[in-house]
Formats: structure tokens, sequence, C-alpha cells
């Protein structure tokens, strides 16, 4: 009986070929989107859980708040992890990481500039799990001990493993190759090219919250118990010389920080857990207009059917019979679309992991266990899909069947059009939240942001003797006649990385006990005019005036913090010397607020001082003449290589590090476009074949109504009218629910667009006018055919 019932499936199928060309590739497409959106939303979950012990392994960040003043960053004190060890028996091991391990590597003739090189303990590899090459976990013991990565020792040495044992140099200082490693799988919150031990004599303090501290827990350790103590460590510990300072600990799983860990200072760029939600909800919806699709259709042609189904009922079909017969067409279709599918991803993987920069694979499960997952996928889907028509068509008696009479259906259509108004609903939401992305990153991209961006490079001067030289090096600079301008700063503005510092304001004479947080930028007197930052008050650094080494410049936003109106003449403590005498600075200057951050980030206060030595002005900021810029930066590069000729010249333009901090929403927008398009696609093939029926069954009405007169437009009306109404209806449902999706989803921006009324009614009528192509093509066609055709058998 079941292979009878799939081989009438079959016929059916064959037979009506253009519906079943419209349900078939609805349902590939979506499939298609639904396997794409498994295997990102798979290898997002999957982050950090390649280490054998993911599940117990723990990292430590830091939360502190006074007054209205806070910070929430992965730091932590280089104390913390010895301190954990000994206070809280749950923690079996413990590792620090120090990212700013890099430098100039050298071996031989060979020289590369690596800035993604750890510090970190001799017992990284007892938490973590990373495959050798050669060597072992021991590796990092020996203090002049480094570790690489198989990419980075094939560079040094052609052979990774040749590298064992071999000197190389990092800064000039020479370090064995102890152990090789596999490449940090793509899957990890943190990456790294090299590691190296901390230096012996390295302590840290309890004020330095610059090391990212892990924990391996004990087997059977209680995570809870462990968080109810951490209150009373903190006091123990951080309260010391903490002033007015609040300090909390918190603990968080290594899987969970890939997807809910947003601090300042992340080791890598992090992604967020409701994308993943939003994907999921997308990809469902996708696959839940596929099947009304299929639905619709095959409702829509109960009275097609139901002559056969009462041939059927008369011959001795039972209604289970039936029911498994519809049910085999939904899942031959199901199963021919899930091949389409599978083919449609091969070939689009290439493009989908250039849209994501993943390396996603169509077999990302295993063969096998895809296999499986499409077969269960296949069943379930037929079994929505085909259940309702099953048992919608398997109802009717044979006798009024074969009289081709319906019944009662009114309720059948009121069903189909809630399907179609869900439909487009859908879609409008997808459309408007695609516009509204669009909008967003356009205006983040031409905002202006303080300081002119355009043709000002960056670069970094890796040589403690060239920073040196800094004067002399800017001066040769700009006997470039292409080179408008060069400054020197500690560091490049728009990575999200500006270092904060603390100070405390004088009021009537004497300092507040009470500390508050500034971003910190070191500049030199040209940084200003250079960048063409306006001057709101006050003066610029000068070269002549000696006192201004111990003088700052804050910003508008400065000033706001302490409700002042103008703030030259003021002084801020910065802490105490090694005497314990304050360390008083006077404002000289106040700049208008300028982004130093994406857009994400509200203009924080900000004091930008001299650098008090040549290693903190390690920036060049150049700019140059826009008419010739790819001559200028080769001048650029020769006179740099005539300070440093061993060097790496990797530079950086300003306005493509600010774009850079969108590239996680750029690709948001890029892959929800992708499905905007795809579910247009798939709610007008579901237009296309309910009007393409709708003709079918009326052609003989329209003969009938042309030849008594009526116009091409009012039968185009006629037959599209119903449907335009209920797709105009589904705007009202969708946009209160686009609006507050979208409100949600511009929150992450400090500074952002508004939702004006237009942009819905743009997407609103983006989706009208898609579906008055899809109906008028097919109402305009049965309009203007010859009536005669129709109406001569009458």
């Amino acid at each position: 009986m079941l292979r009878n019932s799939f081989k009438t499936a079959f016929r059916n199928i064959t037979r009506q070929k253009a519906f079943s060309f419209i349900n078939i590739s609805g349902l590939a497409l979506s499939l298609t989107a639904v396997w794409i959106i498994s295997l990102y939303i798979a290898d997002e979950l999957s982050y950090d859980r390649y280490h054998q012990n993911a599940g117990r392994i723990f990292r430590l960040v830091s939360h502190g708040w006074w007054g209205e003043e806070k910070f929430d960053i992965t730091g932590t004190s280089g104390l913390s992890a010895a301190a954990f060890r000994k206070d809280f028996p749950e923690v079996e091991d413990a590792v620090r990481i120090d990212p700013e391990g890099g430098g100039i590597l050298t071996y031989n003739d060979k020289t590369i500039k690596e800035g993604n090189i750890f510090f970190t303990d001799p017992s990284f590899f007892d938490v973590f799990t990373y495959h050798f090459i050669a060597g072992g976990t021991n590796a990092l013991k020996d203090p002049n001990a480094i570790v690489l990565t198989k990419t980075l020792a094939a560079k040094l040495f052609g052979d990774p493993t040749a590298a064992i044992n071999k000197t190389v140099y990092i800064d000039k200082s020479p370090v064995n190759v102890a152990a090789v490693i596999e490449d940090v799988p793509a899957n990890s919150h943190f990456t790294f090219n090299a590691l190296r031990p901390f230096s012996p004599d390295y302590k840290g303090d309890w004020s330095n919250l610059s090391i990212y501290s892990y924990f391996l827990l004990k087997k059977n350790a209680d995570i809870e118990k462990l968080r109810a103590k951490m209150p009373a460590f903190v006091t123990k510990y951080l309260t010391i010389n903490a002033q007015n300072i609040h300090f909390n600990l918190e603990l968080q799983p290594l899987t969970s920080i890939h997807l809910r860990s947003h601090l300042m200072y992340e080791l890598g760029g992090n992604h967020d857990i409701k994308y993943i939600y939003v994907l999921s909800i997308v990809g469902l919806l996708i696959l839940i207009i596929a099947l009304i699709n299929y639905v619709n259709i095959t409702t829509a042609r109960a009275s097609v059917r139901l002559r056969e189904v009462a041939v059927r009922r008369i011959v001795g079909s039972s209604k289970n019979n039936l029911v498994s017969l519809f049910l085999a067409e939904s899942i031959s279709m199901i199963i021919t679309a899930a091949f389409i599918s599978v083919v449609l991803i091969a070939l689009l993987m290439p493009l989908i992991n250039d849209v994501t920069g993943k390396t996603l694979s169509v077999w990302r499960f295993g063969l096998p266990a895809s296999i499986f997952y499409l077969l269960c996928f296949t069943l379930i889907a037929g079994l929505i899909g085909g259940l309702y028509p099953a048992l919608f068509l398997s109802r009717f008696k044979a006798i009024p069947a074969l009289k081709n009479q319906l019944g009662d259906v009114k309720g059948q259509v009121v069903f189909r059009k809630t399907l179609v108004l869900f439909q487009f609903a859908v879609t409008v939401v997808l459309i408007t939240s695609s516009l509204v992305i669009y909008l967003q990153l356009r205006y983040v991209s031409n905002t202006d942001l303080g300081f002119n961006k355009n043709q000002m490079m960056t670069f970094h001067i890796d040589s403690r003797d060239v920073r040196g030289k800094v004067s002399a090096l800017r001066e040769a600079l700009l006997q470039n006649p292409n080179v408008k301008a060069v400054a020197s700063a500690g560091n490049p503005i728009g990575n999200n990385n500006i270092g904060m510092e603390d100070y405390s304001v004088e009021k009537n004479g004497v300092f507040e006990d009470r500390s508050n947080l500034a971003n910190g930028l070191t500049i030199d007197p040209d940084f200003i005019p250079a960048m063409q930052i306006h001057l709101k008050e006050g003066r610029n650094f000068s070269k002549n005036i000696a006192s201004d080494s111990n003088d700052i410049i804050v910003n508008e936003a400065f000033l706001q913090r302490q409700g002042w109106t103008s703030g030259v003449g003021k002084r801020i403590s910065r802490g105490k010397d090694s005497t314990g005498k304050i360390t008083a600075a006077n404002i000289i200057g106040v700049v208008k607020d300028y982004h130093i951050y994406s857009l994400q980030h509200k203009i924080e206060p900000m004091i930008m001082q001299l650098p008090k030595n040549a290693m903190e002005s390690d920036n060049m900021y150049v700019r140059l003449n826009e008419s010739n810029l790819s001559q200028s930066l080769v001048d650029v590069e020769k006179t740099f290589r005539k300070f440093d000729p061993s060097a790496t010249f990797d530079y950086q333009f300003l306005d493509k590090n600010f774009l850079a901090q969108y590239q996680a929403e750029q690709k948001q927008g890029q892959i929800l476009l992708a499905f905007t398009i795809l579910t247009i696609c798939i709610a007008c093939l579901g237009l296309f074949g309910l009007i393409t029926f709708t003709v079918g069954q009326r052609v003989k009405e329209i003969g009938v109504r042309k030849v008594l007169g009526a116009s091409v437009g009012s039968i185009t009306m006629l037959l599209t009218g119903s449907l335009l109404k209920i797709i105009m209806l589904s705007m009202l449902v969708a946009v209160p629910f686009s609006w507050f999706m979208m409100n949600k989803w511009l929150q992450d921006f400090a500074y952002r667009i508004q939702l004006n009324w237009w942009i819905f009614v743009v997407s609103g009528f983006i989706a009208i006018i898609i579906a008055v192509f899809t109906l008028g093509f097919q109402a305009f066609k049965a309009a203007i055919a010859n009536p005669a055709k129709s109406l001569r058998t009458e």
C-alpha cells in the first residue's frame, strides 16, 4: 500500500508540473535557508567547546562602580590567579594571559612583525587543549621558551617540525622554540600565533586590572557555592587602596563568552546570542512560509481533485488510505526539495563563507548525521505540510464530490487568507529590518566624527630606537609635498582600545576623594591641527612651553561630566607620585567632542596629555594628498625605511578603522537582506500559484464578463483585489512588530537614526509593488485573453 501511495503521488506530481514546480521550488529554497542557518548557528554555538575540559573552565572578569561612574572589563589583577587557587579549594588550576607579547621575530634573514603573541603561565596547556605537532605540554616551563603555531613556524622555518629547539629573536632577545602546535581553531574566543611565559620576576598588583585570568575547576566543584564566596574574596584583596570604588568579580563559563560577553577589552570579536535567536526565528519563518504555500495551493486545488477523491472512495479507499496518499505526495515533494537544496547549498557555500567570514561545510555534522537530520526533517516537514491538506481533501463525501460540490468552504477561505496575511506580514517585517540596517550603517559611515578621517593613515613604530627619533621622522615626512600633516600619539583611534585613567577634580582648592574615569590619549602638539579637531576653548599644547608637559587638554564630555561651562584654568589630580605628593594638572584647552570609538559607544570624557618619554609616541598619523594617494604611500614607506630598514611597514587608514567596527552589523545586514529576498521569492511563488489556480478556475467567468463588456482593468482587479487587500492588511500587522524589533536592535548604537513613519510606508510599498507585479502579470494575461477560446465549448 505504501509503495502504491508513493507511486501514485509521483504521477500526480509529474502531471501537475506548474504547481509541483512552485511547491518544490519554494520548499527547496526554504530548506536551503534553514540548512545554512543551522550550519551558522551550530558553528556559533561550538565556540571553545573543542577544549577537553571546556565545561569546567571559567574566566574571571571585573566590574567596578562609584557614584555614576562604572567599568565592566575583562581584565583582572595579575595576583588574582594565585590568590584564587589558594583561597578556593574548588579551583584545580589557573592560567593568566597578557596579549602584549608581540614584537619583531627574526630567524636568520627572515623578519616577521607579529603582534598576536601572548604572555602566559606554564599551566596554559594544563587548562586549555591544543594539538601538538612537536614538543609537549611542559614547553612553557623554560622562561626563555616560545611556542609557535603551525602557520607562524612555517613562515619562519618552512617546515614547522624543523622549528624545534631553534633560536629565534624577538625584539633582539633570544628565545628557544620549545613546541609547535596546530593553529588555533577558528571557533575560539581568542586566537594567538605564539606563546611566551611570563617573566619570572613578574608579579602584578591589585590596582592594575590588565591580565586575563582563567580557572579550571575540579570535576565535582559547585560553581554556585564558589560564586557565593567571591564577595569575601573581593573584600579581602580588592578594597585595598580602592578609595570609594566598589568591586565585583564574575566567573564566566568559557563556552558562553563568545555569545554572551560584551565587556571592554575582549580578546576577540564576540557575537551576540540575540542574533542567534533572530536567525533561528527567521529560518523558522522562512520554512513556515514555504509550508503555507504548500497548504494554500493544495487546498485551493481541492475542487480539481474532488472527483479523484470521490472515485477513490467509491472503489474502496478508506479515509486513512486517502490521508496516506496525500502525505506520500507531500513527503515526495519535500524529499525532492531536500535533494535540490543540498545541491544549492554546495554551490552557494563559497559565497556564504565569504559573507559570514567562516569556513562552513555542507556536511559539517558528518555525512551520516546530516543525512539522518535531513530525513527526519523531511518526514516532520512532510507531516506538517501535508497533514492539513490530506485531512481537508479526504473528508469530502463521495456523491457530493462527484458533483464537484465543496459544501461550506468559508472557513477554508478565511484560513487561506489568514495564511497569506501572515506570509506577507513576515515579508514586510524583513523588508523593514533590512532597510533600517542599511540606513543605520549609512548613517554611521557618513556621520561627522569630529575630525577629518579622510586620507589619514596611521602606522605603528615597533623600534624603540626610532621612537626616540619621532621629531626627525616627522620632519622627513613633511618634506614630501604629498604629505599635508604629521603627528604622533600613543594609540590609533577607531580600534576600540584606548586606555582609561582615573582622576579627581579640585573644588575650592581641595581635590575630591571621589575618583572618576576618563579615556586617556597621549598626543603631541601637532595632533589636534593634523586631525583637524576643533579647539573650543583655551589653546593647544606648545613645544615651546615647558610646563605643558604637566598640563592637559579635555573634551566637552569632560566638562559636562563635571557640570562645568568652562574648563580652562581648572585643575585635576591624577594620583600621587613616589613621595606621596598629589600630582596636579592644569586644563589649558577644551576641544569639541570627537569619536575615538565606533558610534556604538557614547563619547566619554577624555584627557589628552603630552608623552612623558619617547616610548609613549609609538603611533604616527600622516595626512596624505588624495590626488596622488598610491604614490604618497610609496613615498611614506621609503622615508620610514630610512629610519628602520628592517621593519615591516603595516599601515591603516582611519576611515577603514572605523568602518571595521561595524563588520558584524554589515554581515547581519547582508545575511538578513539575502533571507529577505529569499522570503520575497517564496511568498511570490505562493501568490503566483494562487492566482494561476484562480485564473484557471474562472476562465469561463472571465470570458462571459468580457463578452458583456468588462474592461481589462476591472477583470484584473476582480482577480487580484481580495489578495491585495490582505497584503495591505498585513502591513498593519507587521508595523508594530518591526518597530519593536528594530528599536531594540538600534539600542546597541549610542548614536542612531530615528524610526520615522516613512520607513514603514516604504517597506509596505515595496511589498505591495512586488505583490502587484506577481499577481498582475498572470491576471492581466487572463484579462486580455480571447473570450472565444474559453467559451467555444459552451
